[in-house]
């Protein structure tokens, strides 16, 4: 408990010099959000210094995802789940299979990487990042230096995702909504996808992200895991007598979903209980959340760029790095024709 609070403060005071450098007028020009700064600053010294062990050690970068979604939840009403929720959903189904199938067929067949292998890559970039890499892994029964090495790659793609995407939909003036949307389809981790969305500086681009990424593709992490397991069972260990750890499904299954979800049924229960008072409540007590959670995305970031070590994301072998690229280059384009002209209509007038 003592490191965790002696590593907090350090990332409090990181935070607030983080604040400090995105209020200069440069930076506004520049339309740099305090996340984006956070990520930059974390990487600078994690890549130029050697860094405590006290700190490294210590970095809460998942506690901070989850409860920033949990609040995320408080700030959406459960009517605009329930609206938006099949939109989201259908979405991120496509890009989901879209994206598993490709990066594993291009793994196995091209690079001839082990089916297992294969299958972890493809979890880590369909479905949510290092989570699904642990869980899709393990049910494949990849080896540790495998999913080590998806972790990597994931990591890296979601690096890069948080400095390019939101450059990409400024360039192209897309609707807050829809690059929002386009985000939650193509990024590759919860954290990172609230970098890069919080970077478009839109409280609508937030929360399209959330919507895709955390009701649509984190949810169907079960589902993949078991699919992946039946897999490796039948066809690719057949003359192992191992099996897949279904706890670990269950261990590392998104359950804030759960929160997030809970939190927006209270918010929809209060407004409608206090009636008259709901607008109050709305402007007020909500504003505070959204403060306090955006203080919560920049100690998420912060943690992401002090946990990044470049030289060992690109130690992975070009086989896998490219695999993944190559996943990358189909997510990508599918993810924006599905925001910006499939679904255009809707995202344009999310939340407006």
């Amino acid at each position: 408990m003592k490191k965790h609070l002696v590593s907090f403060s350090a990332i409090f005071l990181l935070s607030i010099f983080t604040n400090f450098i995105s209020s200069h007028e440069l930076i506004k020009l520049w339309q740099l959000e305090a996340p984006l700064i956070a990520l930059i600053i974390g990487l600078i010294l994690n890549n130029i210094f050697q860094l405590p062990a006290w700190l490294k050690n210590n970095l809460l970068t998942e506690f901070y995802v989850k409860i920033g979604i949990i609040l995320m939840g408080a700030t959406l009403p459960l009517t605009l789940l329930i609206e938006a929720g099949f939109i989201a959903i259908l979405q991120a189904c496509i890009v989901t299979i879209v994206t598993f199938f490709s990066i594993f067929f291009i793994s196995t067949k091209l690079f001839h990487l082990h089916p297992s292998f294969g299958a972890t890559l493809s979890g880590g970039g369909s479905i949510c990042g290092v989570s699904a890499a642990i869980v899709i892994g393990n049910a494949a029964n990849a080896k540790q230096e495998h999913i080590s090495a998806t972790i990597s790659i994931v990591v890296f793609w979601a690096i890069l995702m948080i400095l390019f995407l939101p450059f990409l939909c400024k360039v192209l003036e897309l609707d807050a909504g829809v690059a929002g949307a386009w985000i939650g389809t193509s990024e590759f981790a919860d954290a990172a996808g609230l970098a890069a969305s919080a970077a478009i500086g839109d409280e609508r681009a937030i929360a399209a992200f959330t919507l895709i990424k955390v009701l649509g593709r984190d949810m169907f992490i079960g589902i993949w895991a078991v699919l992946v397991a039946f897999l490796s069972i039948v066809f690719w260990e057949k003359k192992t007598q191992k099996r897949a750890n279904f706890y670990l499904v269950w261990k590392k299954f998104p359950v804030f979903i759960i929160g997030f979800i809970a939190t927006s049924i209270l918010t929809t229960v209060l407004i409608i209980l206090l009636n008259e008072q709901g607008k109050l409540y709305q402007n007020e007590v909500l504003s505070s959340i959204k403060n306090l959670r955006n203080w919560i995305f920049i100690w998420t970031f912060l943690c992401i760029g002090l946990s990044a070590n470049i030289k060992h994301i690109l130690a992975v072998g070009y086989k896998p790095l490219l695999a993944f690229t190559l996943g990358v280059a189909i997510n990508l384009p599918l993810g924006f024709v599905l925001s910006n002209y499939v679904f255009v209509d809707f995202w344009t007038n999310f939340l407006k």
